[in-house]
């Protein structure tokens, strides 16, 4: 056979097209132009989703053993916690139980020691539960309102409390709601006294200090110090005695000045509170103030003679 009559292309195995160059320039381009146009235009955003939803099953499946070890790791830590929490309540029960009966006989020798003296009984403190509703629309002020109003016999001026200290107090009652000014807000003001040393003061809020609260009208030489607990005096007639109003956060003493600056760092946390106690006023239980003496004027005496 003549050799211009073969056939010299090659079998269709080992034709190679186009080069390996030219197939990465192409591809290159291809996959830079589907980012673009899938960051413009979402181009792949129905065949990512239809991919999630068929995946979605294998995904499921895959994290059933996953989930699996985890809930077993789980399982064993919550059980040692549950273990150590239960260990700890014993230990506070304990702990408490000594406290009550150490507090039953301080009450029955307190009972004792007034019974001796004569002294009234303490008054009993009515209170009733509340909840957080939300908090003023006012940047300016720091007021909350509460889910008990006249309906449920609250009345202006009743304290609030929660399980650490004083919050605040009643200042508008409505119908079935009730506005409560926190301690922190600038027209705040409580008096307290220092159980350290037994000083009586004033606490006001508004102030431009790390707690939000100062006691003011304390001399610069005032025996007081970081660290000092404030409560209700009681003598207002307004806050029962005895309740943890703040703690001493900085004393700053001015030399030019006769007082001394003192910002407090309230015992009850007003931010994030949901659960709250009102408590109804000292004044409603104090009997009435006598009223004031009337001087009489003098008799006359009889005539001719001067009055006795």
């Amino acid at each position: 056979m003549p050799l211009g009559t073969l056939d010299r292309t090659p079998p269709p195995f080992f034709r190679q097209g186009p080069s390996a160059l030219t197939k990465l320039i192409f591809f290159s381009a291809l996959a830079l132009f589907l980012m673009v146009a899938d960051a413009r235009f979402r181009l792949a955003e129905p065949v990512r989703a239809a991919l999630a939803i068929a995946l979605l099953p294998a995904q499921r499946a895959l994290q059933v053993p996953v989930q699996m070890v985890q809930g077993g790791v789980g399982y064993l830590q919550g059980l040692s916690g549950a273990l150590q929490a239960e260990r700890r309540a014993h230990e506070q029960l304990v702990l408490q139980s000594e406290k009550l009966a150490r507090a039953e006989l301080l009450a029955q020798e307190n009972q004792r020691l007034r019974s001796l003296l004569d002294l009234k009984p303490a008054l009993a403190v009515r209170s009733q539960a509340a909840e957080v509703l939300y908090e003023a629309a006012d940047p300016y002020s720091r007021k909350v309102f509460i889910d008990r109003g006249q309906a449920q016999g609250i009345l202006a001026g009743s304290p609030v409390i929660n399980e650490a200290g004083v919050l605040g107090q009643v200042t508008r009652v409505y119908a079935l709601t009730a506005e409560v000014t926190l301690l922190t807000d600038k027209d705040a003001a409580i008096p307290v006294l220092n159980t350290r040393t037994q000083q009586r003061g004033a606490a006001f809020g508004g102030a431009a200090t790390l707690g939000g609260m100062e006691l003011r009208f304390a001399s610069a030489n005032a025996d007081v110090k970081v660290g000092d607990p404030l409560q209700t005096s009681g003598l207002d007639g307004v806050y029962p005695p005895g309740l943890p109003v703040a703690q001493v956060l900085a004393v700053e003493r001015r030399v030019e000045s006769g007082f001394a600056r003192i910002a407090l760092s309230p015992a009850a946390a007003v931010d994030g509170i949901r659960h709250v106690l009102v408590l109804e006023p000292l004044g409603v239980q104090l009997p009435p103030p006598p009223e004031p003496l009337v001087a009489l004027p003098p008799k006359a005496g009889r005539l001719g003679t001067a009055p006795r």
